[in-house]
């Protein structure tokens, strides 16, 4: 008898699978429909705009690229190392995850601030990071690495160690097993990861709020541009939401363009290639 794949659903979660599209489908829609589209291109390419825009897309860029740098090793000794509290420390990390916005920027204030616990060295040698550009990228650092650790953390976790025992097999140091099998191994789960943190920064309000506040063309991004025009200037508000709506929905369909199974054949074969048969690594 031929086996086949079990791939039936159940009518019922159909159903079930419809309303949780809807909750987050509709709000979407709503703003649709609220766009004033006669006033629509000069409400969003008005200065205050343009420059939010460009702030946010600049900042996000440098804090995606922080988390890099940071998360790239910080995912690895969370995947692969052995030490008594790394259960703590993945706790810690994950935390920026369920810690409201604002909290984290009163975190970062007590610590980067003039009266912070770093602060007042900064302040001695001449750095005010509180309520400037790079206290943005900060604030958004702090929310968003945890996407790319995550991301990367589950990547190496389902490829498993077994191309870098076998390269370690053929005589290759660690150095090497990290440059030619590791870093290919993950970068499906790194390319996704870099583009939700890029997506999560762009969309940071409450700690950049409080930890950079609102100053025009320094710390007012877009969605801090948003929420001063809802007072001010609804149409502009809402026409600068569905951009804002616009840009993570093809940040997101980036992040996911292609199945995960295609990425994971993709770096099992960069790997493989990257693994010589017979012979050391170089």
């Amino acid at each position: 008898m031929t086996r086949t794949a079990y791939t039936g659903v159940p009518r019922w979660l159909y159903v079930l699978a419809a309303l949780a599209a809807l909750v987050i489908v509709l709000p979407l829609l709503a703003i649709v429909g609220r766009v004033n589209w006669g006033n629509f291109l000069p409400l969003v390419t008005s200065e205050s705009a343009v420059t939010a825009l460009g702030l946010s897309l600049r900042t996000s860029a440098a804090s995606t690229v922080l988390c890099i740098v940071l998360g790239v090793p910080l995912a690895l000794v969370l995947a692969r190392g052995r030490f008594p509290l790394l259960g703590l420390l993945r706790s810690l990390v994950l935390l920026p995850l369920v810690l409201p916005p604002v909290v984290g920027g009163i975190a970062l204030l007590y610590t980067f601030g003039r009266q912070g616990l770093l602060g007042g060295t900064l302040d001695v040698l001449g750095l005010q990071v509180a309520f400037s550009t790079t206290a943005v990228v900060l604030a958004q650092t702090f929310v968003a690495l945890p996407f790319l650790v995550v991301s990367l953390e589950g990547a190496l976790r389902t490829g498993g160690q077994k191309y870098e025992a076998v390269a370690a097999t053929l005589g290759a140091p660690p150095g090497v097993v990290f440059r030619r099998v590791t870093l290919p191994l993950m970068l499906p789960g790194l390319a996704s990861g870099a583009v939700l943190s890029f997506a999560r920064s762009l969309g940071e309000f409450g700690a950049t709020l409080t930890f950079a506040g609102s100053l025009q063309g320094v710390t007012r991004t877009l969605p801090l541009e948003i929420y001063l025009q809802r007072e001010t200037d609804p149409d502009a508000a809402v026409a600068l939401s569905l951009v804002l709506v616009a840009v993570a929905v093809a940040v997101v369909a980036l992040a996911y363009r292609r199945p995960r199974s295609s990425a994971r054949q993709a770096s099992g074969e960069r790997t493989t290639a990257a693994v010589p048969a017979g012979g050391a690594l170089p």
